[in-house]
């Protein structure tokens, strides 16, 4: 499977880390051999019959792939990263520079100077 296919892959078997449910009866076994023939949802052909990847309950998963696209492609654009957010600041500003004074102070206070320590850079 193409790296491409990645958020057609969790439309399809879910993604519990982001919320992403799937599609019921898609295991990873059988997404990752449909994504590899077909690499992506809308190149899988509705019937199948028109399958060219054997794989079990293919009468089903057609069945819930024709019913649940709109779902399928929801699904995939969640899993999919957005790379052209405008950013008010350079990107290099946004590079972690170590504990800010704030952070140092709370850790003080709260007396847990390992917290320092652990948030160190280097």
């Amino acid at each position: 499977m193409r790296p491409a296919s990645i958020p057609d892959y969790l439309a399809l078997v879910g993604d519990t880390a982001d919320g992403i449910p799937g599609l019921p009866g898609f295991g990873e076994k059988t997404a990752a051999a449909l994504l590899r023939r077909y690499e992506h949802l809308e190149a899988i052909p509705a019937r199948e019959a028109d399958w060219e990847v054997s794989v079990r309950g293919a009468d089903r998963l057609a069945a819930t792939l024709r019913a649940r696209m709109d779902d399928a492609r929801l699904y995939r654009t969640l899993a999919t990263l957005v790379t052209d957010v405008p950013l008010p600041q350079a990107l290099g500003d946004l590079r972690y520079c170590g504990v800010t004074p704030a952070f140092g102070a709370w850790c003080e206070e709260m007396l847990a100077p390992s917290a320092i320590r652990a948030h160190a850079v280097g």
